[in-house]
């Protein structure tokens, strides 16, 4: 028998779509404990999940449940009055407060619900402490956005439902997978019924789930909508979406009649400091951690005191949701929704102009090395990728203006980019603060550098040589020797792109003079380094070799890996010289991992892997690498006619040994390989015979860990609890290995990983006596048996296969 004190019954009108795992989790944990409390941010669907699970209990276990909403209740005597009421025990006026002791051997199994705990904490725990030890048959199902913190409480964090992926080709398939798309769509068929999600609009409704964070209540309201509004335009509204989402359930509470008043129920809840920080908070959207919101608090300072205890505070209270990027520091986010009302509030309260002008300085003073220190330390730029989107959002509020400080910034932010590889967005960016005119700022050259950087990645070598001029006239006129170096070493690369190796040589030889004078170690390896490259143009192996093998260990540690990698190609062709293939495939395999100064660098590196294979008279491979190495760029070879005369003879050998079917289609399948292909292929391949772990190194090893619990079968929500980190985090690590891998759906990578493992079993098999097959120096191990890697191929259907890496002979 189920039963409410203000008549919420168990049995729901609408439908419940999703958290088939929580309540399996739940489900369990529910017995094992007297206390559960679940917890999550407004509008996550607490209420919700916990009378389903109490239904549930009902149903399987037969026993008495009562549910007592708390909502509208504040002192301690009314709180006890519902509950004794609700448990069918006396609650008369005058009534001692401690309850009733049942007796034991005629008490029967009850589950009490207690919902909407948060506002009455101290009464709800003091109500606790005393029924449960007098009641030994009875649970209790709390929610609340806080734990009660009791003896024996059980906390279940609930996030947003799982969320789909819309930036691959398959965004219907991977939107019909999602929980918070089929909640959208059930709902939206409750105002039009013949609603359909189609290719056109999958990737409009996957977006608005996205944006609002998956939570339930907000994505119930926008599917309301769609009886007023198409869902591209839904989507193009939720930048006002506290105006926008106020169509809750008519006779539902009030705080969830409208998104803004759940946000500000919550936001009531808090203390004054606590809020103030909030609103603080609002001006990052990319994420916080300790420091940088020590640095937008109100007072700023990045060690304003209290705020690590605020922030615990405010994550407690389901405020700001905790996750960890990789191994590094804590980190925090907000949802957007709440995000968006800490920013209202914010320019209400008129603190906007002073919070972003503490995040700026801020920001500023994070990216001070770019432009008194030759290279970044690795820390250094690891702290400036994790505020990527809030130096984004920084650049965004300096301009239109002439803030001299968004030179610096969005060099910074140039700089971030630079790794993964640019983006269209960031070079436009940057050349518009560039033709603000702010001439006399001593960041310019560092913007200019960017700039430069950014275009000869994508190719425009006149933009990027013209940047780069005007940068290393402004730092000669400052006199700073390390910038200059860094800039020199930056229109060496171009001009060695250009074909200039005259241009190329003099820079080198300038920047190793500064190198020298600055007593700069990997400034001079670098020089010493490009310098040895024309030396083995030149018919000199043997000093140049003698040059790579003193510099190439420092330089592994000391510099950001787009400089590495020509370093690395060097290093590969001179053992080409020695006809050492093994050591130089090795090299040019770890250049791919490199991203060099221009869009050229990975193709020079395929280039030398087919000269390699050539020689191993594997001329499939050859053609496959040639072919991924002319899909990147037109050729403009950094070793000139010395280096085209090996890759021609290389391709002349294959053209020769194949035939001519085979040669065109080994050509053309190099040509059609998407990024992630290019890597596998060059990365090895099964048909070659290389082990696992050359194409796990396509992934780190947090990924790899993902990955692995894809092949289990495991749910994210799951996999970010094994993992200790949010299920956005589990997502984006998702999304980054299928691009990575070139692969469309989960499916797939779960296929693409068996595929893998059972070819790591046929190696290890096959490998002989005291030789480990698998992942030397830590990495994770992929090795299982085949009848494992069966069962999680077969989890793959036959009209969805993975596509792997064409084969390579």
């Amino acid at each position: 028998m189920g039963t409410a004190v203000d008549g919420a019954p168990l049995t729901q009108l609408s439908s419940f779509v999703g958290r088939t795992d929580e309540m399996v989790e739940l489900g369990r944990l529910l017995h094992g404990v007297r206390l559960l409390t679940l917890t999550g941010p407004a509008g996550v669907g607490k209420t919700r999940l916990a009378l389903e699970l109490a239904g549930q209990e009902q149903r399987s276990r037969h026993c008495e449940v009562v549910v007592v909403k708390l909502a509208t209740l504040t002192h301690i005597d009314q709180i006890r009055r519902q509950i004794l009421i609700a448990l069918g025990e006396p609650a008369e006026d005058g009534a001692p407060h401690a309850p009733r002791a049942a007796p034991y051997a005629n008490e029967s199994e009850r589950l009490l619900v207690l919902d909407d705990c948060e506002h009455v904490l101290d009464e709800c725990g003091l109500m606790l402490s005393e029924l449960l030890p007098s009641h030994p048959y009875l649970r209790v199902i709390a929610t609340s956005r806080e734990p009660l913190r009791l003896p024996g409480e059980a906390m279940f964090s609930l996030s947003g439902l799982a969320l789909p992926d819309v930036d691959g080709d398959a965004s219907l398939s991977e939107c019909l997978r999602s929980d918070a798309v089929l909640l959208f769509l059930d709902r939206a068929r409750t105002v039009v019924p013949d609603f359909q999600l189609t290719r056109e609009n999958a990737g409009h409704v996957g977006e608005i789930c996205i944006r609002l964070d998956g939570l339930p209540l907000p994505i119930e309201m926008a599917a309301r909508l769609i009886r007023v509004f198409p869902p591209a335009e839904v989507r193009a509204r939720l930048d006002d979406r506290l105006s926008l989402l106020t169509n809750g359930w008519r006779l539902a509470d009030q705080r969830h009649q409208s998104l803004r008043a759940s946000l500000q129920w919550g936001y009531d809840l808090l203390n004054p400091a606590e809020r103030s920080l909030l609103r603080g908070l609002s001006v990052l959207p990319g994420g916080f951690g300790f420091d940088t919101a020590a640095a937008v608090a109100a007072g700023g300072g990045a060690a304003e005191p209290g705020t690590s205890e605020l922030l615990i505070a405010l994550s407690v209270k389901s405020v700001i949701t905790p996750y960890t990027d990789q191994d590094g520091p804590a980190r925090f986010r907000l949802l957007e929704s709440m995000r968006g009302f800490g920013h209202e509030r914010l320019v209400a309260e008129g603190e906007d102009t002073e919070t972003y002008g503490r995040l700026v300085t801020w920001l500023t003073h994070l990216s001070e090395p770019l432009h008194r220190e030759t290279f970044l330390q690795p820390a250094v730029l690891q702290h400036l990728a994790a505020e990527h989107d809030n130096l984004t959002h920084a650049l965004h509020w300096l301009t239109p203006g002439t803030d001299e400080r968004q030179l610096l910034l969005a060099g910074a932010l140039a700089t971030v980019e630079l790794s993964p590889g640019p983006g269209d967005d960031t070079l436009t960016l940057l050349s518009q603060i560039l033709d603000r005119g702010i001439e006399s700022s001593p960041y310019r050259s560092v913007a200019l550098e960017c700039a430069a950087a950014l275009a000869g990645r994508q190719g425009d070598y006149g933009t990027a040589m013209r940047h780069a001029e005007q940068a290393v006239e402004l730092e000669r006129g400052y006199d700073r020797d390390p910038l200059l170096g860094r800039l020199l070493l930056l229109r060496s690369a171009l001009h060695e792109t250009h074909g200039d190796q005259g241009g190329a040589v003099a820079d080198l030889r300038e920047c190793l003079k500064i190198g020298h004078r600055l007593r700069d170690e990997t400034l001079t390896a670098l020089c010493r380094v490009g310098l040895a490259r024309y030396q083995l143009l030149n018919g000199e192996p043997g000093r140049a070799e003698q040059v790579i093998e003193e510099f190439l260990p420092l330089l592994r540690t000391r510099v950001p890996a787009r400089w590495l990698h020509a370093v690395l190609v060097t290093a590969g062709a001179l053992a080409l010289e020695k006809d050492d293939l093994p050591t130089a495939e090795a090299y040019f395999t770890e250049s791919m991992r490199s991203p060099a100064e221009h869009t050229r660098g990975p193709a020079d590196a395929l280039q030398g892997l087919a000269i390699v294979a050539a020689r191993a008279h594997r001329f499939e491979r050859v053609l496959q690498l040639l072919g991924a190495a002319e899909q990147i760029g037109p050729a403009a070879p950094w070793g000139g006619a010395w280096w085209r005369e090996r890759v021609n003879a290389a391709r002349s050998a294959a053209l020769k040994a194949l035939p001519p079917n085979r040669a065109g289609a080994s050509l053309e399948a190099g040509h059609a390989m998407r990024h992630g292909h290019v890597l596998a292929l060059a990365l090895g391949s099964q048909a070659t015979g290389a082990t696992a772990e050359d194409s796990d190194n396509l992934l780190s090893k947090r990924e790899r860990d993902v990955t692995a619990l894809v092949v289990e079968g495991l749910t994210n929500r799951q996999i970010a609890a094994r993992m200790h980190v949010s299920v956005r985090t589990v997502e984006t690590h998702i999304r980054h290995i299928r691009t990575t891998l070139g692969l469309r759906s989960r499916a797939h990578i779960a296929a693409w990983a068996a595929e893998r493992r059972t070819a790591t079993v046929r190696t290890a098999v096959l490998s002989p006596p005291g030789r480990r097959p698998l992942t030397e120096g830590g990495g994770q191990s992929w090795t299982v048996t085949t009848s494992t890697s069966r069962t999680a191929a077969s989890r793959v259907s036959s009209t969805s296969r993975a596509e792997p890496p064409a084969a390579i002979t």
